[in-house]
């Protein structure tokens, strides 16, 4: 089984990374999870209940983290044994990168109004992040007796429900994200006053009626 995937959270890459280093937080989110505990240096224990169609196993196993680059991302190996239901080994990645904020992102041709508006701390935009995860893994037993489309939905059926509480548990930690749509949405009525002053002032905005010069010939009485 193979599966890839890209979530973008609400709080900052230093955030992420010390929440999935947490083994309460980690044991909060995934499903299923009783038992997720340091038993050496980057080495876990872990138990939970499983269930893939009708199998439904309790699975005890060890995760063991590795290419360690904080606060970049890790890799992690993991297997655990389910008894007759069988077993599940594999290894997965996780990358963290910091989201630039759309003010960051902005095209150069916006430079005039960057510059205008250069009093602006360099920290009021809100932060993000994104994370990027890849996981193989192979199982056997009963397990592997269900197919791979039954194996394969229940998998992302799980990272689906790891990410919604893992979302919910950051909320509670830090509050909700910001609503960059919002602030979207003022943003050009504020460029374009802002613009529409420089223009004025350098001689290019649209003047009154009584400033505009006499059309040629009206005055010829």
């Amino acid at each position: 089984m193979e599966m890839l995937g890209n979530r973008r959270l609400g709080i900052t890459q230093q955030q992420a990374w010390e929440a999935l280093n947490d083994p309460e937080t980690l044991k909060k989110c995934i499903p299923g999870c009783d038992k997720f505990e340091l038993t050496g240096e980057n080495q876990y224990s872990v138990a939970l209940a499983l269930k893939i169609g009708p199998v439904s196993a309790k699975f005890n196993g060890k995760v063991q983290l590795s290419d360690i680059s904080a606060p970049h991302g890790y890799k992690l190996t993991f297997e655990g044994q389910g008894g007759v239901a069988g077993f599940a080994k594999g290894s997965s990645s996780v990358t963290l990168k910091p989201v630039a904020t759309d003010a960051a992102a902005a095209s150069a041709g916006d430079a005039v109004v960057h510059e205008a508006d250069a009093a602006t701390p360099p920290d009021a935009a809100p932060a993000g992040c994104e994370l990027d995860y890849t996981v193989q893994a192979q199982v056997g037993g009963k397990i592997a007796q269900l197919g791979q489309r039954l194996i394969d939905g229940a998998a992302k059926s799980t990272a689906d429900d790891f990410f919604k509480r893992f979302e919910a548990e950051m909320q509670s930690r830090y509050g909700p994200p910001p609503a960059p749509a919002e602030e979207a949405a003022e943003a050009p009525a504020e460029k374009s006053g802002m613009m529409s002053g420089l223009m004025k002032k350098i001689g290019l905005g649209k003047k009154d009626d009584k400033d505009a010069p006499a059309a040629p010939g009206g005055d010829a009485a």
